[in-house]
């Protein structure tokens, strides 16, 4: 028998470490519905058709970079993992949030219970979860179907059978999938470059903020520096 939700997140509440960053507004209180500030541009999807769930789209580079998240927009960045590629991931969020002005908390979870510190993000009530370390895919799987209304965002993995309310960005040098189907041949860690790193995010809000979810999207190609 599963315990009560509630009670999950009072144990995650010592499963995890909790910070924050930016304007420190009171979560408990609602806000407007985030929306999108400036449009995607030519190329980020084919206009006449709408990308079907689980599908994989390859937008144009630099065809994410006209929007931003409108204001107090509210994130729990989740991460798990000491390994460079994760932490070159937090950077790019941590900068993301930075110029874009969001009100971003980060959860670390604990090893030994990362389920627990997933939903205690989910107590949080975030307009986004975003995702970065390749430990916290499998807990996500098991979590994310039961918590539809929740947006997610995975940085530099996916999900092997994602549901409607997640998003991911990945590319040739990542695309862990988890669920006991070990590495892509095709992983480099020295593809986790900061400009990569950036790319996803933003590519990745991008799509969240104009409700196209449940989807990946492959960046192997960057804009020109």
């Amino acid at each position: 028998m599963r315990p009560p939700l509630r009670a999950v997140a009072m144990l995650a509440a010592a499963a995890a470490l909790v910070t924050g960053c930016s304007s420190g507004n009171d979560w408990s209180r609602p806000h407007p519905k985030p929306s999108a500030v400036g449009a995607l541009g030519p190329g980020f999807i084919d206009p006449s058709a709408r990308p079907a769930p689980e599908s994989t789209v390859t937008p144009q580079p630099g065809s994410w970079a006209g929007v931003h998240p409108s204001k107090d927009y509210r994130v729990v960045l989740l991460t798990m993992g000491d390994d460079r590629p994760t932490k070159s991931l937090v950077t790019a969020v941590e900068e993301w949030a930075d110029d874009e002005h969001v009100d971003l908390r980060t959860v670390v979870p604990d090893a030994h219970n990362p389920v627990a510190s997933i939903v205690k993000a989910l107590e949080m009530s975030p307009d986004l979860i975003v995702s970065a370390g390749n430990d916290l895919i499998d807990p996500l799987a098991l979590v994310t179907p039961s918590h539809l209304s929740q947006n997610f965002l995975v940085v530099g993995a996916e999900l092997a059978e994602p549901t409607h309310n997640v998003t991911a960005v990945d590319w040739s040098g990542a695309s862990f999938r988890g669920e006991g189907l070990g590495m892509s041949s095709t992983y480099d860690p020295d593809s986790f470059t900061g400009e990569r790193c950036a790319a996803a995010i933003r590519a990745g809000v991008a799509a969240v903020l104009n409700d196209l979810t449940g989807i990946v999207i492959w960046l192997d190609q960057l804009p020109p520096a």
